[in-house]
């Protein structure tokens, strides 16, 4: 398994400056992990600073939070792609997983995928919020959507990623929709419980710690 190959370098800290920016993309490239994870502003400076190498340039999208309006993450699905994004992930709204209203929330995703014009869409469910059941809809209706990946958190609400939750996310996308597990993941034996549950991508501001394990 390369390890590697499956992690998402993080930083998506309000305070983040350029400097920290920086230090993720060459981290990034010296370790060839699968992306760098920033916020949308610094999509270009992170395009530039990985030019050449395999590391791809992941954003996020109505994020931490989810709650804006669904042209809202369309639009900024659409400003980071042309600032270079690869991949999106967006945060679902979670007010409408909680009302079981399912068909907004795979329109919504619908949309943003649409937006996305051929590149990865991760969308986030912030699972801390969700029951086990709402999980699993919730999952399902991403797939519905158009989604390639769902995604366990944003790392910003009361819990991140559960081995729990990661099983319950690859049993309602099946095989072949890819499960990214984030938040809270600090260590290797951390990573391994999450690839066994079922994630086929970790993302976590302790890349270089866990492949250095």
């Amino acid at each position: 398994m390369e390890i590697n190959k499956l992690i998402d370098h993080t930083l998506l800290k309000p305070n983040a400056t350029e400097e920290d920016i920086i230090e993720l993309c060459k981290e990034a490239i010296v370790y060839n992990f699968k992306a760098v994870c920033v916020n949308p502003y610094y999509v270009p400076l992170a395009k530039n600073l990985l030019k050449g190498s395999d590391v791809l340039v992941c954003t996020v999208v109505g994020f931490p939070l989810g709650a804006t309006f669904s042209e809202a993450k369309v639009d900024e699905t659409k400003r980071a792609i042309k600032a270079g994004a690869d991949e999106i992930d967006v945060v679902l709204n979670i007010g409408k997983v909680k009302e079981q209203n399912f068909e907004f929330v795979q329109e919504e995703i619908r949309l943003v995928k649409e937006a996305c014009k051929g590149r990865l869409l991760k969308v986030i469910l912030e699972t801390a919020f969700l029951s086990d059941d709402e999980i699993f809809e919730a999952s399902k209706a991403c797939v519905l959507g158009g989604a390639d990946f769902v995604k366990t958190s944003t790392g910003f609400a009361s819990g991140g990623a559960l081995v729990e939750h990661v099983k319950i996310m690859r049993e309602a996308v099946g095989p072949y929709v890819g499960v990214k597990a984030s938040g809270g993941i600090r260590s290797r034996s951390d990573l391994e419980k999450m690839v066994a549950s079922g994630a086929t991508r970790i993302g976590t501001s302790s890349g270089v710690k866990i492949v250095s394990e």
